[in-house]
């Protein structure tokens, strides 16, 4: 029961490695479960695991591999020899058409085993799932699967064409993820499985860097906004109540108290007029940071219920407004930044971007945009490809706003090098390091103003 228990606490910590909160009755719950579950049953285990420690579906991705890497199906390559590459392919095939699971499973097994290997020494990593099916090239199988399926009557009536194909991409899409967690399993083997847990597991979306972010990535980020919008409007509320009680007027608490003999009972406070605040946001939107603005864009249209006014502007090396067009982002998130750079003019005589002309043609054309309510958000880099940074044009915006915030998706270590202008811009605006959308969620629950 040793080895479960440390086997459990290594699933518990890898987990909340990958931003997975788990309390100590959740672990005495899984370890209840195991207990309940025993191993016969590999996936039956699996899934009770996830109900006792996971809180919502998304999580789930970041669980499986992980749950493979300490509960995996065996230890050590296959006990048979490999078969060549072609055998190897004919046997996947049939696996496919007849959806067999413990077949794909044991394939997998022997596919990275025959052709995942790489490096001669023997403490090498030695196995690579991207290798693995590169050389196999499942996704190539479809037409041979459909005849196959259809060959034994699976097919025809039974489904509709493109339902088939979908139902032998999902197929192939699980030999393939059977691929990468045998690849892990032994890797892990090697170097442990805490380590592979925490480096080698995909992090949730969350918690993707905006500038390293696929596109795969990115639409999923950009799925994810209402419900964070949703949470965040819920905290801003709450702080909006909490704001609105006032504080004390010690002037007229102590005019109460005398009724008392001068002992304040009754604290009487400063109310609040209830106005909602005013947001502007400054989105460079050129190379790689388009993504992390189009995400912040789409967040900030998500809440803004939550604002008296809400103005994006968007930019490259020119300024032009963009609200109308966010405005119909709920509709298609993912074209956002297409409709922008196709319906906004961004650029001038050159594509690069511009900190210091985009902010001062905001300064020049929009300043009436920024008033004493008014909260100023840049997004961006701060990289200037060498132009000039125009900080009297920020010093201007800053004197009339109510507050002016920075966020860089860039690390902290980096800013300051090259053609990075973020020292000299941090000095008149409030700079805060925004990598990922966890962060970013945290900062506006902060920062926006209420």
């Amino acid at each position: 029961m040793t080895g479960v228990a440390e086997r459990i606490t290594g699933l518990v910590g890898a987990l909340r490695a990958h931003g997975v909160r788990i309390g100590t009755g959740e672990s005495v719950d899984a370890a209840r479960a195991v207990e309940a579950l025993g191993f016969a049953d590999r996936e039956l285990l699996r899934e009770g695991l996830a109900a006792t420690l996971l809180h919502g579906a998304a999580q789930r991705a970041v669980f499986d591999p992980v749950f493979d890497l300490y509960f995996p199906r065996g230890v050590g390559g296959p006990a048979e020899g490999t078969a060549d590459r072609e055998a190897l392919r004919d046997r996947l095939a049939r696996a496919l058409a007849a959806d067999d699971r413990a077949l794909m499973a044991r394939l997998a097994a022997e596919a990275v085993d025959g052709l995942g290997g790489y490096g001669s020494s023997p403490g090498s990593d030695g196995w690579s799932a991207y290798q693995t099916l590169e050389r196999l090239r499942p996704q190539t199988l479809l037409a041979r699967v459909r005849a196959d399926v259809r060959g034994r009557g699976g097919g025809g009536a039974a489904f509709a064409d493109r339902l088939l194909d979908d139902e032998i991409r999902r197929r192939i899409e699980e030999f393939r993820r059977l691929v990468g967690a045998e690849a892990r399993r032994r890797v892990a083997e090697r170097r442990g499985r805490d380590e592979i847990a925490r480096r080698g597991v995909r992090p949730t979306a969350d918690r993707v860097d905006f500038l390293s972010a696929d596109r795969d990535q990115l639409a999923e980020l950009r799925r994810t906004v209402w419900p964070l919008a949703r949470k965040l409007a819920t905290r801003l509320a709450a702080r909006r109540r909490r704001a609105a009680r006032g504080t004390i007027d010690l002037r007229r608490t102590l005019r109460s108290s005398l009724s008392t003999g001068g002992v304040p009972m009754r604290p009487v406070l400063r109310r609040r007029r209830p106005v909602r605040p005013e947001l502007v946001l400054l989105c460079d939107v050129s190379g790689s940071v388009s993504g992390f603005s189009d995400f912040t864009m789409l967040l900030v249209q998500a809440l803004h219920d939550q604002f008296g006014k809400v103005r994006v502007f968007a930019f490259v090396n020119r300024l032009d407004e963009v609200t109308g067009l966010i405005d119909h982002g709920r509709a298609d998130p993912d074209g956002l930044g297409a409709r922008i750079r196709a319906e906004a003019t961004l650029t001038g005589w050159h594509g690069s971007s511009d900190y210091g002309m985009a902010l001062g043609e905001f300064a020049e054309r929009y300043g009436d945009a920024v008033g004493p309510r008014t909260t100023v958000f840049v997004l961006g880099d701060a990289r200037t490809n060498m132009n000039d940074p125009n900080l009297p044009a920020v010093r201007d915006i800053a004197r009339r706003a109510r507050r002016l915030y920075w966020l860089n998706p860039e690390p902290r270590a980096r800013w300051g090098t090259g053609d990075s202008a973020a020292p000299a811009y941090a000095e008149l605006a409030e700079m805060h390091e925004c990598r990922t959308a966890r962060q970013l969620g945290a900062l506006v629950s902060r920062l926006l103003p209420v």
